[in-house]
């Protein structure tokens, strides 16, 4: 009998795949931490009474993802003891990485920062270590799950679990830390305590579906990648013996090369000259927004919006408008291509953070915050789809877990280690000068973005 499923109706069934719907739940569990060691963190310091500087010092924790490329080899390769023969590779690491999230995110709830400060930042990096550790994880797993025309599913599942995550980390707990304020005109710490718990407690559900998923399969591929890889750790054995290394030296050696320098020589050999060019691009990309970002939420409240006004504008509304600008960037990308997508997401980027210099001078003004995170999120999201766009062409399939570490790290890098000096900037010079700054430093991405198109045509 003929099937007669309307062709859009059968393509949706896709999105009912055991490991497609899991990558819904697991990308709630990568999206959870960022924003309580980031923006929701930053909030709750600069309401406790830390200076503008600390809290700026603070992001570097951030910086934690902008070096995982740096142990990515290890969650590749590493087993872990126990863990690794009952769970398998990937599952092993997401579990540990997991469970480690959920006490660090206890023990941040129960570190009062206006008491011991220090030890709130050893939580947090503790939080921003392991979920990168998580990240690395997922991606290894998200690539080896399915097959190849599975992928875009489980990216589109992976995203709305994250943003979803990102809504609950970022609204929901400042709306469980208004709920239990007695006194909007003191701090307290027990309401951060309340909302940090909760958010250790929903790390639960990540734990919970690497539990019940199954442990990727090695299909024909990544066989046969896994045989040109022993093929060069083998070559490169042979040549470290001859010149008189042995024992444990000549195996950490080999496995060293083939695990590590392997795939970044691969992007060197692919891209030569231009791999310098590409890089600087990747590292300088989203400049405007990781530097603004740090100080937006202090921002909100020296200007005076209330806990579940941030939360109602910025965090829930905020979000939804970066999904809108993903989908309409994957929407320019197609039409208009990656570069030129690229270039606009830049330029809009840039451009909006001027508009916090007019929000600044409006004071608290409901509607202009709305208007204002608007256009800021609609731009990001573009922004975003066409870096992801623009990554993914760069990747090769071989080494595709660990070059997107490598690219994800750089990106990440410079722009949290300026952004720590960020409270530094406003303390000195104002709000005003700050956004007109990071809006600046927009342009020579224009430059790069521009260069790099031209030496793409060109090739």
């Amino acid at each position: 009998m003929k099937d007669e499923t309307h062709p859009w109706l059968a393509a949706l069934k896709v999105y009912a795949h055991p490991r497609v719907l899991g990558m819904l739940f697991l990308g709630f569990s990568a999206g959870l931490p960022l924003l309580l060691v980031l923006g929701t963190l930053s909030f709750w310091l600069r309401e406790a009474g830390i200076d503008r500087a600390t809290i700026g010092f603070f992001s570097w924790v951030g910086l934690a993802y902008g070096f995982k490329w740096a142990w990515s080899p290890l969650v590749d390769r590493l087993p872990l003891p126990l863990l690794t023969r009952r769970l398998g590779r990937r599952r092993a690491w997401l579990l540990v990485s997991q469970v480690t999230i959920a006490l660090a995110l206890l023990g941040m709830a129960h570190t009062d920062p206006t008491q011991d400060l220090a030890r709130l930042a050893w939580f947090a990096l503790a939080v921003a270590f392991a979920s990168a550790t998580q990240d690395i994880a997922l991606d290894a797993y998200r690539i080896e799950a399915v097959e190849l025309r599975l992928q875009g599913a489980m990216a589109a599942t992976y995203q709305a679990g994250y943003r979803l995550a990102m809504i609950t980390a970022g609204a929901g707990a400042l709306w469980i830390a208004a709920a239990f304020d007695p006194s909007a005109a003191s701090y307290e710490q027990a309401p951060w305590r309340v909302a940090y718990t909760v958010m250790a407690l929903l790390m639960g559900v990540g734990i919970l579906t690497t539990l019940i998923i199954r442990e990727p399969q090695v299909d024909a591929q990544r066989a046969g990648l896994l045989r040109e890889t022993l093929a060069r750790e083998q070559r490169a054995r042979a040549w470290l013996a001859g010149r008189g290394l042995g024992g444990v030296w000549l195996r950490l050696a080999a496995w060293l090369h083939g695990a590590v320098l392997s795939p970044f020589l691969d992007f060197l050999r692919r891209y030569r000259w231009q791999a310098v060019l590409i890089l600087a691009l990747i590292a300088v990309y989203r400049i405007s927004d990781v530097v603004m970002g740090v100080m937006a939420n202090p921002f909100y409240v020296d200007l005076g919006y209330s806990k579940d006004e941030v939360a109602a504008v910025a965090k829930v509304y905020g979000v939804i408008m970066t999904i809108a600008g993903a989908a309409l960037g994957g929407l320019l990308t197609v039409r208009l291509g990656v570069m030129k997508t690229l270039f606009l997401g830049a330029a809009l980027s840039a451009a909006t953070n001027l508009l916090f210099v007019w929000l600044a001078g409006r004071g608290h003004d409901l509607s202009a915050l709305v208007f204002v995170i608007s256009a800021d999120n609609l731009s990001a999201g573009i922004a975003s789809a066409a870096f992801v766009a623009y990554l993914s062409g760069l990747t090769n399939v071989a080494y595709s877990a660990t070059q997107y570490a490598l690219f994800s790290s750089v990106m990440l890098l410079l722009p949290k280690f300026l952004a720590g000096f960020s409270g530094l900037v406003v303390d000195a010079y104002g709000y005003a000068v700050f956004f007109t700054t990071t809006a600046a430093l927009g342009l020579p991405v224009l430059l790069l973005v521009w260069l790099a198109a031209r030496v793409r045509r060109l090739g």
